[in-house]
């Protein structure tokens, strides 16, 4: 077997292993007594990477958080008799005939509408856009309303598959309820109570047939395209000056007032002789779904562009203590699953004194990234830009690093015999074996004898990182137990 870690490659149907690897791997597994199938499902489940996404939508109080609570089997999404309880987008796991997707939740869809209101709209659209395909969720003891029309008009310029849903028919005779929707043109209404079931699984088999086995590649659109870097990070922090001194000229409108950019400005700019597309972000504000209009829109936005990211430039402005705000930037990059560079913008204007105490916040406030390349800049003067395209590299190169499962079980191997899992309750539980199940970012399933606490899989985290690197990436670690009837085969 090959022991050599490398980069890159593409995950097919045995996660990242490849044929003779996963044959081996299977007889491993069956030695230590684990059910084939249970050992296909968790390498299946940690190397599948996102889901694809099914977005409910509809106007408020039609019922789409208790078909959601339906369609996951069980009772989550939050369900009231008054219209406008979910107000964010809320995603859930869900499985339908063997196949996995996530769901998300949409608050009411409604038009010309002003604050709040306009926000759950809003969130609703950005659900569509990121979606691969929609339940679209219509009232059939009302019928279709202005408000639905516009739904539609909206769902027709998304170019997404969808799926019709006329709610709330709840016996025989709603079913002609149900048929008068043929009117909004989307095709066969499919009558469902969510309240009672009745329905939901012949819905379901549609959706299946609308959503793709998996979500389309957002990016590396082309073999051998341009990688695309997301400049992401609180309004004014120097992200469209970054842009600007990077490119040479001026690309992008730069104003002394926060939230100028409001679209992601996609520019490709070549430097240290390769092609990178650079996604100049809106900033993200505090509270966000309490804010209004355009800055509203402009946060939303830039949610998706990270999602279309392959690496997220997080910039930080050192002249000012490192926010809450910063922090949950930092999260929303990390729970995404990019390769990840920190910036430090404005780091000329630096005195010895705040340079002391930003080390000490970066220690504290930013640990969740210690594994993060760093770099110091001056998006006004030019200061270490070049360092900026070596980190980026190098996040690149952690984000699509796999090791090979020998080399993996050997190293797995030398932990367990040097630093055993604490013993809980008389027992001690034991990493038996584990794999590579993907990349982009890195994610690895361990097969044990017991549950492995949350402090020794982040101490299994830290040694994979020193032994083989990872640096700029996320990682994730599943365990799957050995059921006790494994052990009496």
């Amino acid at each position: 077997m090959n022991d050599q870690i490398h980069s890159g490659g593409s995950d097919h149907e045995h996660g990242a292993l490849g044929d003779a690897e996963y044959a081996e791997f299977m007889e491993l597994a069956a030695q230590e007594g684990f059910d084939p199938e249970d050992v296909e499902g968790a390498i299946g489940e940690a190397g599948h990477g996102p889901l694809p996404a099914l977005a409910i939508v509809g106007r408020p109080n039609v019922g789409k958080s208790t078909l959601v609570n339906r369609i996951i089997g069980r009772r989550e999404a939050v369900v009231q008799d008054k219209p406008g309880v979910t107000r964010d987008r809320v995603s859930y796991e869900a499985e339908w005939a063997g196949r996995r997707f996530k769901v998300v939740d949409t608050g009411g869809w409604e038009q010309d509408v002003l604050g709040l209101d306009a926000s759950v709209a809003a969130q609703a659209e950005y659900a569509i856009e990121t979606a691969d395909a929609v339940v679209f969720v219509v009232d059939s003891t009302v019928g279709a309303t202005d408000t639905d029309e516009a739904v539609v008009k909206l769902l027709r310029r998304s170019g997404k598959p969808v799926v019709l849903c006329a709610n709330k028919v709840d016996g025989q005779s709603g079913e002609a309820d149900a048929t008068a929707l043929w009117s909004l043109g989307l095709g066969q209404p499919h009558p469902v109570s969510s309240l009672h079931g009745r329905g939901t699984g012949d819905m379901l088999d549609a959706v299946l047939e609308a959503l793709p086995e998996a979500p389309a590649q957002s990016f590396g659109t082309a073999l051998g395209g341009p990688r695309r870097i997301a400049l992401i990070g609180r309004p004014n922090v120097g992200k469209s000056s970054l842009l600007n001194k990077v490119a040479n000229e001026d690309r992008v409108v730069v104003n002394e007032q926060a939230g100028t950019t409001r679209d992601p400005v996609d520019e490709l700019i070549t430097l240290g002789g390769i092609t990178w597309k650079f996604i100049d972000t809106a900033g993200i504000r505090r509270r966000v779904h309490l804010q209004e209009g355009a800055d509203y829109y402009a946060s939303l936005r830039t949610a998706a562009a990270v999602e279309k990211a392959e690496v997220a430039v997080i910039l930080i402005d050192s002249s000012e203590s490192i926010s809450v705000q910063d922090q949950r930037i930092v999260t929303m990059a990390v729970e995404a699953g990019r390769a990840i560079v920190v910036a430090f913008n404005k780091w000329d204007t630096l005195d010895e004194e705040r340079r002391y105490y930003l080390e000490r916040e970066i220690e504290t406030e930013l640990a969740q990234v210690a594994w993060a390349p760093r770099v110091n800049v001056s998006a006004l003067t030019g200061r270490h830009m070049e360092k900026l395209v070596p980190a980026i590299e190098t996040a690149l190169e952690g984000w699509e690093t796999r090791v090979p499962t020998g080399r993996l079980n050997a190293f797995l191997g030398e932990i367990v015999a040097s630093h055993p899992h604490p013993i809980r309750g008389g027992k001690q539980p034991r990493i038996l074996f584990g794999t590579q199940a993907g990349t982009k970012p890195p994610r690895f399933v361990l097969f044990a004898s017991g549950f492995l606490e949350h402090g020794y899989r982040r101490f299994v985290e830290r040694r994979l990182r020193e032994e083989f690197g990872f640096e700029g990436t996320p990682i994730h670690i599943s365990v799957r137990v050995r059921e006790k009837r494994g052990r009496n085969k």
